[in-house]
């Protein structure tokens, strides 16, 4: 079992829970996720790694409630437990290897950060900061009462910009549109990670590849196993089948399908799409994963 040895609101319908969970929180690194299961009978959910302590042997996720599954594990308080916390799973960010660090040093780099999209950049531009790698954050929400980490994310990036699509705080507009006066303004950027809905990394993508700006992107397609196996998370990157939750989550974003990958998301909640999908992809769709029948 794993305690939850804290829990916060940080916006409309977005909470914070601190996991106690020592073997990930000892081997997690900023890009990986988990998978927390709150009973036997329940489904596994995939979150981003937040945040870490390794001394205090926790891992922070951020839970957006959206579906029964979120409300019933935000329906948990400090001191109850989930049944399961796998992790850490994916490949951790390229930018926050050490083997990397000297390479890095050398870029400037800018994180959008759309929506919930803010959970995962966070723990990125942390380690950086603590690597002595100043970068800048565009932090972007619907509207001001979505927004948070804020006062957490001024104090490890070097410039935050904050925008909100209504104007309520901040620039009035979204990450591409802050982007683009940044970099009309003379801003300099050697590379760009998007972290957030697969539309928005889709149209930053589509406006770094016409600036000529190398582009990250962490994709969040649905998972179910979180090891390969089921194939729920397939992709198509530079014309090649990838799984996201063991060849990333992290790919190149003018590589990424993502008209394919946002129109097999939503064929996929249905059983007749799974079908459908299971037919098209033949052998590159895996199989196993309960929904779609089918071994690997």
């Amino acid at each position: 079992m794993y305690p939850i040895v804290r829990k916060e609101k940080l916006a409309d319908q977005i909470y914070l829970m601190d996991i106690k969970a020592p073997r990930v929180a000892r081997e997690c690194l900023p890009g990986q996720f988990i998978i927390a299961k709150m009973d036997e009978v329940g489904e596994r959910i995939p979150l981003t790694i937040c945040d870490y302590d390794r001394e205090k042997e926790t891992v922070t996720i951020v839970v957006q409630t959206i579906g029964a599954g979120t409300e019933r594990m935000m329906a948990l308080s400090e001191g109850d437990a989930l049944e399961d916390f796998v992790g850490p799973l994916g490949c951790p960010s390229e930018l926050c290897l050490e083997k990397n660090l000297e390479e890095t040093k050398k870029k400037h780099i800018v994180y959008i950060a759309g929506g919930l999209g803010t959970a995962p950049v966070y723990p990125q531009v942390k380690w950086l900061k603590e690597h002595g790698i100043a970068v800048d954050v565009i932090m972007g929400s619907r509207t001001k009462d979505l927004l948070f980490y804020i006062d957490e994310m001024k104090a490890v990036a070097e410039n935050v910009y904050v925008t909100t699509d209504d104007g309520t705080y901040g620039f009035h507009g979204n990450g591409c549109q802050q982007l683009e006066a940044l970099t009309g303004e003379g801003k300099h950027y050697d590379v760009c990670v998007a972290i957030g809905p697969m539309i928005m990394m889709k149209f930053v993508s589509l406006l770094t590849k016409k600036l000529e700006i190398p582009t990250i992107v962490s994709m969040n397609p649905i998972m179910v196993d979180g090891t390969g196996m089921c194939g729920a998370c397939r992709l198509v990157v530079g014309g090649e089948v990838k799984f996201a939750c063991v060849d990333g989550p992290e790919f190149d974003g003018h590589l990424v399908d993502f008209d394919q990958a946002m129109k097999r998301q939503l064929q996929y909640k249905t059983e007749e799409g799974r079908a459908k999908l299971a037919y098209e992809e033949g052998n590159t769709h895996h199989g196993g994963c309960g929904q779609c029948g089918g071994d690997r």
